[in-house]
């Protein structure tokens, strides 16, 4: 659809936005000049033919505006993503701070960030906000989908602990062993929490067999 304003104004998508502003600018003069003829045909002409190239010219600053900033916001992204992978969180926290705005992708980093910082509930909430704003993301989904399997199997190894600790340990040993999750950064963020409540639990029983 864009193409027929480039059309219209005689540039072409490769001009740059220089270009096509004088192109504009030189339609625009010549055809004030006409509005004004003597000939009507031609006065009616000019009209309308200003009428165009304003449409034209404002519908290709906005396109362009448009896809500037979703070039940058892919770059915001990136530099969000290699903060993560490097540790860094409060830079990435940062960075996702001052995006103006908190699309469904912007979401997703900020689960995965909560998600290092092992606050996992947070990390779910995101997530879910994440996929109410765009339900087709086949990512998202599977990012929600890890973190409800390590809480589930979360529980199920406090459950095995309750009723028999030595199952419940080998259990927790056996689920460490699993593969490091790529998703959301790529560490287990309820290995750990697995791992402090069988050292509470162990603390637990050495108090009481003093």
């Amino acid at each position: 659809m864009i193409d027929k304003y480039y059309k219209s104004l005689g540039v072409s998508p490769e001009d740059s936005n220089e270009v096509i502003k004088e192109k504009y600018l030189e339609l625009k003069k010549k055809y004030e000049e006409e509005r004004f003829s003597e000939d009507s045909d031609v006065g009616n002409n000019a009209a309308k033919r200003l009428t165009e190239i304003e449409v034209a010219y404002n519908a290709i600053v906005n396109y362009r505006f448009e896809h500037a900033q979703s070039g940058t916001t892919t770059e915001a992204f990136s530099s969000v993503e290699a903060a993560i992978r490097s540790g860094n969180l409060s830079s990435a926290q940062q960075l996702l701070d001052d995006f103006d705005e908190r699309t469904a992708e912007w979401h997703y980093y900020q689960s995965v960030v909560f998600y290092k910082k092992n606050w996992i509930n947070e990390s779910k909430k995101q997530l879910e906000i994440a996929i109410a704003m765009s339900p087709d993301e086949p990512k998202y989904k599977s990012a929600l989908d890890k973190i409800n399997a390590r809480v589930n199997e979360g529980a199920k190894i406090n459950n095995d602990w309750n009723r028999s600790g030595n199952a419940g340990y080998q259990n927790a040993g056996a689920y460490q062993q699993g593969a490091p999750d790529q998703q959301l950064g790529g560490d287990s963020c309820l290995q750990w929490c697995c791992d402090m409540i069988i050292c509470n639990m162990l603390l637990n029983c050495c108090c009481n067999c003093r």
